[in-house]
């Protein structure tokens, strides 16, 4: 691991806070709100949606050209691409039905921890028992040698 910047882990910490906050605040860390989208009675989360990817894409677009490097890792800038192929169709398949069944992504079923969801533990820990039955899957698959590791 690379030297960081004392700062890096409080930053990632603040943002993660204020991350939290604002899906608490727009009421997207409760499961009613994120399933009556899905069933297309509230289109409040697509707003929230658009907002985050207004932010984020023009930070995307406007750092670069501002830094050549990331201040707090000194990294240069660039982009990570990922084939879509049949691990990413599948995976991202998975996690859609989770999302569906559970009402909620995970981020914010963080959050909605945070606004007195108790009951989100059980998709919590389902999020965990299914990580960690993916490393299994994912572990077993590159000792066989049919898979190569990656950077993901």
């Amino acid at each position: 691991m690379a030297d960081r910047h004392p700062l890096f882990m409080p930053l990632i910490l603040l943002g993660g806070l204020v991350f939290g906050f604002g899906l608490g605040f727009s009421h997207m860390a409760r499961p009613e709100v994120v399933l009556n989208f899905l069933t297309f009675d509230d289109f409040g989360l697509l707003f929230v949606m658009f907002g985050g990817s207004a932010v984020a894409g023009l930070a995307f677009w406007l750092v670069p050209k501002l830094r050549s490097d990331a201040p707090l890792t000194g990294q240069p800038y660039g982009r990570r691409l990922k084939s879509l192929d049949r691990k990413v169709l599948i995976g991202g398949s998975v996690f859609g039905v989770g999302w569906g069944l559970s009402g909620i992504c995970p981020g914010a079923a963080y959050a909605s921890l945070g606004v007195g969801n108790v009951t989100i533990l059980w998709a919590i820990a389902g999020m965990f028992v299914g990580a960690y039955v993916q490393g299994v899957f994912r572990s077993e698959s590159t000792t066989s040698g049919s898979a190569t590791p990656s950077d993901d």
